[in-house]
């Protein structure tokens, strides 16, 4: 069994957090008043989290790819996240969040496979 892959629930609850945050800032409310989320006050605890987080997500994205077990997922984990940036970067503000939305779903898809296939590997 891949050891790393023990921390897909950690990343899980993340992505999660990630797409429950991203609502808060770039959501359909802050879309209305024509926001900009970069304008919007963020916690400096939250922002050292999340950029924190994002760090290790994508380290530990690259050490899923070094086992068998989990290399799949990591590769999938790490091309939707590349697509989804160069999505991200070139669209406008409104299709962020669906954008963002999209990729989450995808990524969690795949880090739930992940924690399926290590529970698997681990009950033989």
């Amino acid at each position: 069994m891949n050891p790393t892959a023990l921390l897909a629930p950690v990343f899980l609850v993340f992505e999660l957090w990630q797409l429950v945050v991203s609502e808060r800032y770039m959501g359909i409310k802050q879309i209305r008043v024509n926001a900009d989320p970069r304008e919007l006050a963020m916690a400096n605890w939250m922002a050292a989290t999340w950029a924190g987080g994002l760090f290790a997500y994508y380290l530990w994205m690259f050490t899923l790819l070094l086992h068998p077990v989990g290399r799949a997922q990591g590769i999938v984990l790490i091309v939707m996240t590349g697509i989804g940036y160069l999505i991200r970067s070139t669209c406008g503000l409104k299709w962020v969040l669906v954008v963002l939305t999209f990729e989450g779903s995808i990524r969690i898809g795949m880090l739930i496979s992940l924690i399926g296939q290590s529970w698997r590997r681990l009950m033989m």
